[in-house]
């Protein structure tokens, strides 16, 4: 692994930031406008996450938080991190709630972690070596008929929720056997590549938010369809394959 150094400090730092939160008691709102809340432990798990990987590498970093520390240069790494994907769950104690870290080449992963601390279970994936939950390594699953598959999806902060939004998103999910909507996009990926879901689709979700989910996947050979509609935001479609 090219990146192995990179990688083992993403799964360390997911899993001391994840044991950080659980101590936290209280949690403070910065901010709550429309459908987005954000709490001063984002910004607390982001820095530590942040000074972390600055210590030791000089890449961009893109996180949820400050956005891009510095613009990226053509085939730079550059890491993509959520410190808390599931913000609102956390702060209402649902534990359905995760760090995400991944590192990325212009569009296409390297790897990605993701740790879900209220379960103690690390899920990480490296392009060309494989997939992993905690020390065990994944499989990949056989794919589902669609009206046999649990589709894992979500309503994006920044989804148009207008009728004909709706009505669009309804047709494009009525064909499967059940629909799960976690509020994490992140953790849903997750549970896609550990065979618990076998689909996940999310529309005008920003890449944050599904970066390593999409590398974990990848990493089992996944069918992944990413359409970039702006900077950072994807049509994400992701089937076990």
């Amino acid at each position: 692994m090219k990146y192995l150094r990179e990688f083992e400090l993403a799964k360390r730092l997911a899993i001391d930031v994840g044991i950080f939160l659980n101590n936290q008691v209280h949690k403070r709102i910065d901010s709550e406008v429309g459908k987005d809340i954000k709490l001063e432990l984002d910004r607390i798990a982001e820095e530590m996450i942040i000074d972390a990987i600055s210590l030791e590498f000089d890449n961009p970093i893109l996180s949820e938080e400050i956005g891009l520390t510095r613009k990226n240069k053509p085939n730079e790494e550059y890491w993509v991190i959520d410190p808390i994907d599931g913000t609102l769950n956390f702060s209402r104690d649902n534990p359905l709630c995760c760090i995400s870290i991944a590192l990325w080449v212009e569009k296409e992963p390297i790897f990605g972690v993701i740790y879900d601390f209220n379960r103690e279970e690390l899920f990480s994936g490296y392009i060309g070596s494989g997939a992993w939950l905690n020390d065990t390594k994944l499989e990949p699953k056989n794919k589902k008929e669609k009206s046999q598959s649990i589709l894992a999806t979500g309503f994006p902060t920044y989804m148009n929720d207008d009728e004909e939004t709706l009505k669009s998103f309804i047709s494009n999910i009525q064909e499967y056997k059940k629909i799960r909507m976690m509020g994490s996009a992140a953790l849903s990926l997750a549970y896609v590549a550990s065979g618990r879901f076998d689909s996940y689709i999310e529309n005008n979700i920003k890449l944050w938010d599904v970066a390593a989910g999409i590398a974990i996947n990848k990493a089992l050979n996944n069918k992944v369809n990413i359409m970039y509609l702006q900077d950072y935001s994807t049509n994400t479609l992701v089937e076990t394959s």
